[in-house]
């Protein structure tokens, strides 16, 4: 499966110019934990992160008021993937750098989605159905050929001792 299918398509985004209110604001309506931060030019270039923890941390436990700006909270070390990265490469970014979301950025680095850690659980959660389900039909078609053999087997016996 690939980032593009699992993705929230389209998140909601900042700029660094945008108050931590405003994002405060963006995270309860969206709720979401974690807006990117793209230019404001319109394309939407990813240039960081800004999360619910970076408004405590780097915000209010610092000083910081609602009118603190987002350039000064974010996060710009972010990793991110494209839409045709596999969903286990993402779940091995989030273990490697221990972050819960992940941006999703096309050729441009232009953020396009995001995936957060529900949207892994719950590929995985299909994924382990699907090898559920894998597993009853391999057991399925074991146990009918272990049937049909005991059967041959039967049927050979009593060809044996008809023939006695």
């Amino acid at each position: 499966m690939k980032a593009r299918e699992i993705m929230t398509p389209n998140p909601a985004c900042c700029t660094p110019e945008t108050p931590a209110r405003d994002v405060a604001l963006q995270m309860d309506a969206w709720d979401c934990g974690c807006i990117p931060v793209v230019s404001d030019n319109g394309s939407r270039r990813l240039l960081g992160v800004v999360t619910d923890r970076d408004l405590a941390v780097r915000g209010l436990a610092r000083g910081g008021d609602g009118e603190t700006l987002v350039r000064d909270l974010m996060s710009r070390e972010v990793s991110c993937c494209t839409p045709e990265t596999d969903a286990k490469e993402v779940e091995r970014i989030m273990a490697e750098r221990q972050v819960r979301r992940v941006p999703v950025v096309d050729d441009d680095g232009c953020c396009t989605g995001m995936i957060a850690q529900a949207d892994l659980a719950r590929f995985t959660e299909q994924r382990a159905l699907r090898e559920k389900e894998l597993a009853h039909v391999v057991e399925a078609v074991s146990q009918h050929n272990a049937d049909s053999r005991a059967d041959a087997e039967i049927g050979v016996i009593r060809g044996v001792a008809r023939d006695m």
